[in-house]
């Protein structure tokens, strides 16, 4: 299984380590420690399957001198009986159209017709938690809450993964291929 993320900017993603770790020291959750070297993101696609030789090099020609994509995470919310906190960014038109361009360039990748991440079910968002209890989840939504603002970002890289070795909620996963913006 593979997935197409969007990572921000250092400083960005430095805010973010920093939650998840306030969360751990706080026994709220322990999301960060579910994936060795987890990033902030945002998902834009997910595929079963690839020919990762073709992708990347789709990848990196359509990529080409592509700017940074700033975006504004305004909003704390949770997708219904999920367990997940996210922060999700205002949607912009600027975020809006780079999905769009995405999923049309990249269509004939496209091997999950019911993927949560295609344009007109895509929800834009930044998991802060998950997997958690009601009461963890109430935790963790008031700690968020009351510690964290409205965060300006930039998107200043695309890479793709790949998933391995799902073992008790904890995933392996390898980096195929990353894309750096100007």
């Amino acid at each position: 299984m593979y997935g197409v993320l969007a990572y921000f900017d250092s400083e960005t993603e430095k805010y973010f380590k920093n939650l998840w770790q306030q969360l751990v020291d706080n026994n709220i959750s322990y999301y960060s420690e579910e994936v060795k070297d987890r990033r902030p993101h945002i998902t834009i696609a997910d595929y079963n399957k690839l020919d990762e030789k073709k992708f990347i090099k789709d990848m990196d020609k359509f990529y080409n001198s592509k700017p940074k994509i700033q975006v504004t995470l305004s909003v704390l919310g949770t997708f219904l009986n999920s367990g997940t906190l996210f922060i999700a960014p205002t949607l912009s038109k600027e975020l809006l159209n780079f999905h769009n361009r995405y999923h049309e360039y990249f269509e004939q990748y496209n091997d999950e017709p019911s993927s949560f991440y295609l344009p007109d079910k895509w929800i834009p968002h930044c998991t802060i938690a998950n997997r958690l209890s009601q009461k963890k989840l109430l935790d963790a939504f008031n700690y968020c809450s009351q510690n964290i603002g409205i965060i300006k970002a930039q998107i200043s890289e695309l890479t793709l993964i790949k998933i391995k070795n799902e073992i008790n909620n904890s995933h392996e996963v390898s980096i195929v291929f990353s894309k750096i913006f100007l």
